[in-house]
């Protein structure tokens, strides 16, 4: 069970990454494809946007984050060597990966346990 602070902190936290993964993706769908296109990822937006868009919802509630939390990292990870292989800087990604394990913590503090 965990704390009432700490259960605020992964909903607030959880949300703002939520909203920053979907607002993310509708770029990718809708708005900036052209920017999918210079990374060499034209025709992978629509199945990288879908895939962004449910691991989002499953990192969103308690009872499936540990999946979302997996596939967020996994994504995380790959945004990381993009931006490495296209000379951009990876402190956002990197960032956001941190974020991504603090509620895996919060939620799931036997999750890092051996």
């Amino acid at each position: 069970m965990i704390s009432k602070t700490k259960n605020i902190a992964a909903w607030v936290i959880a949300s703002s990454l939520t909203a920053l993964f979907l607002f993310s993706a509708t770029g990718k769908l809708f708005l900036q494809p052209e920017q999918m296109e210079q990374m060499k990822l034209g025709d992978w937006r629509i199945i990288i946007a879908l895939g962004e868009i449910a691991s989002s919802l499953l990192f969103l509630f308690p009872r499936t984050n540990k999946y979302g939390s997996l596939l967020l990292s996994s994504y995380m990870g790959g945004a990381i060597i993009i931006h490495m292989t296209s000379a951009m800087s990876i402190m956002m990604p990197s960032v956001i990966l941190v974020l991504v394990w603090i509620v895996l913590y919060l939620r799931n503090p036997n999750f890092f346990k051996v």
